[in-house]
């Protein structure tokens, strides 16, 4: 029985669940992975349903009526893990972006005591492989944007590579939890660290996607936006 579980959402993501589920497992230290799919037109979660042939005690799924928000796939995800007990509880983008052979370290870090564990593009410059100019100066300023309202000591705020202790995700009411897309990675980070839990980030190199479409629109980037001065706002009167 593993005691740290990987939550992949997913929706429409059939040309890439299967890598990035085995480069999971390819692991030396053991994890789970939780899928949590959105109803994926193209039959995502099916292809999930005949790897647990394969991998019957450590890969699991939840499937869900429709697609309502990444915030709220991981939402689902994290209180099924909770509930499992699950002492280290990581989300990842499901579209191999994100390097599973960064998931021992960060794991190693929550173990010797770190709260939160950030898989960072920009610890250390910039690390991203063949995005686009654009897509790398909207993620940088947006961050240093973050960082200048809400004072949050994370350079990669909008990271969706994260690891969390289960003692941290237990602090947070996730009911209360207001956003669904990079607002609800930068609430994530926000609201840990203002309950005083640690955080650290561990360099990545992240990888554009292959394979499949993204998922990002302009109402995610303007949830960004204002999102973040709403979280800035609730503290300041909560502090009043």
């Amino acid at each position: 029985m593993s005691d740290a579980i990987v939550v992949i959402p997913t929706y429409n993501e059939i040309e890439n669940i299967e890598a990035i589920i085995e480069a999971v497992f390819a692991q030396e230290k053991a994890f789970h992975v939780l899928v949590v799919d959105d109803n994926s037109p193209d039959g995502t979660y099916k292809k999930v349903i005949t790897l647990q042939e394969k991998y019957p005690t450590q890969l699991f799924l939840e499937r869900r009526k429709a697609k309502t928000g990444l915030g709220t796939a991981y939402i689902h995800g994290f209180r099924w893990a909770l509930a499992r007990n699950y002492e280290y509880i990581f989300e990842m983008d499901a579209d191999l972006s994100h390097p599973a052979q960064a998931l021992p370290h960060m794991l190693e870090a929550l173990q010797k005591g770190t709260d939160v564990v950030v898989g960072s593009r920009y610890l250390n410059g910039v690390n991203v492989v063949n995005w686009p100019l654009f897509r790398i100066a909207l993620s940088m300023i947006a961050s240093i944007y973050v960082r200048i309202i809400l004072g949050l000591p994370v350079k990669d705020t909008t990271a969706g590579f994260v690891g969390y202790s289960r003692t941290s995700l237990q602090s947070l009411n996730l009911d209360d939890l207001v956003f669904v897309g990079y607002a609800f990675q930068i609430e994530m980070k926000y609201k840990l660290w203002q309950n005083g839990f640690s955080l650290k980030e561990l360099p990545i190199i992240f990888t554009n996607r292959k394979k499949g479409k993204s998922k990002m629109d302009k109402t995610i980037i303007w949830e960004a936006i204002y999102g973040v001065f709403y979280l800035r706002l609730k503290s300041i009167f909560k502090r009043l």
